[in-house]
């Protein structure tokens, strides 16, 4: 399937639900042109969670999941989920298409406010690799990450309980952990409809993974 060259077709890989209208939301205020397709393998987070790490099955699924967006004629995919960082990189590797970790474009936008990085998630499996992700992005940059989980937030949301989510999240933006920032990021794509609770408490700038992302994509395609 061929689209318009002003109408890219960009498929986004989900292993959560909660991801859909974060992303759906940013392009469209952001990128109404293009045409989004979302693949969904919504046992990916259980199943990472309980693995522990990321298995040559999680990889090859993370894999399979591209091919598939790819057969669709995506022109650039992008995965909503950030506990797969060396797979998507893998994936990267291999495509013809612009392919982006979830979170890789948000890195960027934060290495270029400040030295001193907040980050606030709701998937604890995620964080590690993450955090790894981002000191190789800064390189050799003289900046710190300090990452503060609330797990109780993504419990609120599976629940449907979207003001607990926001509220749980901008407790913890005002903690004593994130203090001092010059930047605060929210990890997971799920966390974006929580960026006006956050940002009313903290004393930063407080970035989403789906704007960044959104905006670095169309910059890609659009070069």
């Amino acid at each position: 399937m061929k689209t318009h060259v002003n109408q890219p077709r960009i498929a986004l890989i989900h292993a959560l639900t909660m991801s859909f209208g974060p992303i759906a939301d940013a392009f469209r205020r952001l990128w109404p042109e293009a045409v989004t397709q979302n693949v969904l393998d919504d046992s990916l987070s259980v199943d990472r969670e309980r693995a522990g790490a990321l298995t040559p099955e999680l990889t090859a699924r993370i894999r399979a999941l591209a091919q598939y967006g790819l057969a669709c004629g995506a022109n650039g995919i992008l995965y909503t989920c950030s506990a797969f960082g060396p797979a998507i990189e893998a994936v990267a590797r291999e495509a013809s298409v612009p392919v982006l970790k979830p979170n890789e474009a948000m890195f960027e936008d934060a290495l270029v406010k400040g030295q001193r990085i907040g980050m606030l998630a709701t998937f604890q499996p995620s964080i590690g690799g993450m955090e790894a992700e981002f000191r190789t992005q800064a390189g050799a940059k003289p900046v710190s990450i300090v990452s503060v989980c609330v797990p109780d937030a993504m419990t609120a949301l599976r629940r449907g309980d979207a003001s607990a989510h926001n509220a749980l999240l901008a407790e913890a933006a005002g903690s004593a952990e994130l203090r001092g920032c010059d930047v605060l990021m929210l990890a997971q794509f799920s966390m974006a409809p929580a960026l006006d609770a956050v940002q009313a408490v903290a004393r930063c700038p407080v970035l989403t993974s789906p704007d960044s992302a959104v905006k670095k994509l169309r910059s890609l395609l659009s070069a």
